[in-house]
């Protein structure tokens, strides 16, 4: 099981899913770079070092270990035709026993928002996990007022579950999240009983 899940890969229409690697430090230090005023509203506050090398290989170390030890799995999305990485989407902590379930982050460079590609990949993971790792529920999380990311979460199949005060620190400050998930038996809305 763990050399097989080392060596997760995600086929969807246009892209492949897999594991960042050192190659990506280049690709990837860019794509942030330009698109540092498109993402930053959204992330995290970035450390000094974030485009850092050595931020990166701890970052592709983190990503393998994670995997290995079958707590996240973390992707970069490439495009088959050109090879671009055009962002990442991570299932990230994954719990297993009675909760199988695991939260669903995810970016995408500035250029290559709007195409329907963070669709695609998640609709991909969605499936990986339902389908590959036996989970139950998929979570994720935004900020109210970011309409992209809750229309794509929408449109994928997650339904809406409330708001979480003060759930992530983002761009600094203690931001309240609203809150979606994507079950694999889906019995929400429905009124018969059994």
């Amino acid at each position: 099981m763990l050399s097989r899940r080392r060596k997760v890969r995600i086929e969807t229409e246009r892209m492949t899913l897999r594991l960042p690697l050192h190659s990506d430090f280049t690709p990837w230090t860019t794509l942030r770079a330009a698109s540092r005023d498109f993402l930053v509203p959204w992330e995290p506050s970035w450390a000094a070092d974030h485009l850092s090398r050595k931020a990166f290989t701890n970052r592709v170390y983190w990503a393998q270990r994670a995997l290995a030890g079958g707590t996240a799995v973390p992707l970069f999305l490439i495009r088959r035709d050109d090879q671009a990485l055009l962002g990442a989407i991570t299932l990230d902590n994954i719990r297993r026993g009675p909760a199988q379930a695991g939260t669903l982050g995810y970016w995408v460079g500035q250029e290559y928002a709007r195409h329907g590609y963070m669709r695609e990949a998640i609709q991909a993971v969605v499936h990986h996990a339902f389908n590959v790792l036996d989970m139950s529920r998929v979570e994720a999380a935004c900020l109210p007022e970011n309409t992209p990311s809750r229309g794509v979460l929408e449109k994928c199949g997650f339904k809406y579950e409330g708001v979480a005060q003060s759930y992530l620190q983002i761009n600094g400050r203690w931001r309240n999240h609203v809150l979606y998930a994507n079950l694999r038996s889906d019995r929400r809305g429905r009124t018969e009983i059994g």
